[in-house]
C-alpha cells in the first residue's frame, strides 16, 4: 500500500503535467497560425457547431367523451449552437366535427443558454384564429429541472395588453429500453379576463395526460394514453355560461418523431 499510493499519485501528476507539456512542445514546433487552426476545429468539433433538430413531441387522434374527434399537434425545431438558438414551435387543434381549427399557434424565439440546463427564449407568438387572433410578446424559461422533469414556461403580452401564461411539464419514465411512460401536465394562467376568448381571470385550464409509447426506433415512436382537462374559476363560468363542459377526458393515439 506505501508504494501503490505514491505511484498512483506520481501517475496521475505525469499524466497532467504530460498534457499541459504536449500543448507546450506542440506551440514550439508549429507556427501560431497552424495552431489556432487546429485550436478551433477542436472547439468547432465539441461544441461549436451548428445542428439542426425537428421533433413532433405529440402528434395525435383525440377521441373525448362526448365522441367529437379531434388532431393536435405539438411541433418545435430549433436550429444553433450549444449557446444560441433559433426555435420554431407550434401547437394546433383541429376539430373534425366542426371542421375548423379550434386552436392554432405558431412562436419564433431567440434562445441562450442561462444555465447548464435552462435556456432563456424570448419572441413573438401568434395565433391565427380569424376573428380573435393575436400577436405576443413571448419570454419564456425551458429546461430541465433536477430529478429530469422537463420544464417549459412562458409569459405572452398580446398587442391588446393582455398578459398570460402557461407552465408545461412531463417525466419520462423508462419501463424498458423501449417502453416508455410520460406523465405531462399544464397550467395556463391569464392576469385578466378576456371575454371575448372565454379566459377568466386567474388560472384557467389544467391538462394532465398519461401517454405509452413504444420507440420502434430512437426517433419513431407510436404512442396511446389518456389525458383529462378541467376549466378553472373565471373560465369555468364562461364554459358553463355558453352551455359547454368544464371537464373532459379523452383517448389519444398518436406518433413521437424526432431527427
Amino acid at each position: 500500500m506505501r508504494i501503490l499510493l505514491p505511484t498512483i499519485a506520481a501517475a496521475a501528476l505525469a499524466a497532467f503535467s504530460g498534457t499541459a507539456l504536449a500543448q507546450t512542445q506542440a506551440d514550439a514546433y508549429y507556427p501560431p497560425e497552424e495552431m489556432a487552426a487546429a485550436r478551433a476545429a477542436l472547439h468547432h468539433a465539441t461544441g461549436g457547431a451548428r445542428h439542426l433538430f425537428f421533433r413532433t413531441d405529440r402528434f395525435e387522434i383525440r377521441q373525448q367523451r362526448d365522441d367529437e374527434e379531434a388532431l393536435l399537434w405539438d411541433i418545435d425545431a430549433w436550429y444553433g449552437g450549444a449557446i444560441n438558438r433559433v426555435w420554431l414551435k407550434s401547437e394546433a387543434e383541429y376539430s373534425f366535427d366542426h371542421d375548423e381549427f379550434e386552436e392554432l399557434d405558431v412562436q419564433v424565439l431567440y434562445s441562450r443558454a442561462v444555465s447548464p440546463f435552462f435556456n432563456l427564449q424570448t419572441g413573438i407568438r401568434h395565433d391565427f384564429e380569424p376573428e380573435t387572433g393575436r400577436t405576443h410578446a413571448v419570454l419564456g424559461l425551458q429546461g430541465e429541472a433536477p430529478y429530469w422533469f422537463e420544464i417549459d414556461a412562458a409569459l405572452f403580452l398580446s398587442d391588446e395588453g393582455e398578459l398570460t401564461g402557461v407552465l408545461e411539464t412531463e417525466y419520462e419514465l423508462r419501463l424498458t429500453q423501449r417502453l416508455i411512460l410520460q406523465p405531462r401536465a399544464e397550467l395556463t394562467w391569464s392576469a385578466e379576463a378576456i371575454p371575448e376568448l372565454g379566459v377568466g381571470s386567474g388560472f384557467g385550464t389544467i391538462e394532465t395526460g398519461l401517454r405509452l409509447r413504444y420507440e420502434i426506433r430512437r426517433q419513431f415512436a407510436p404512442y396511446a394514453g389518456v389525458e383529462w382537462s378541467r376549466q378553472l374559476g373565471d373560465t369555468g363560468d364562461f364554459a358553463r355560461a355558453a352551455g359547454g363542459r368544464t371537464d373532459n377526458t379523452a383517448l389519444v393515439a398518436g406518433l413521437r418523431v424526432w431527427f
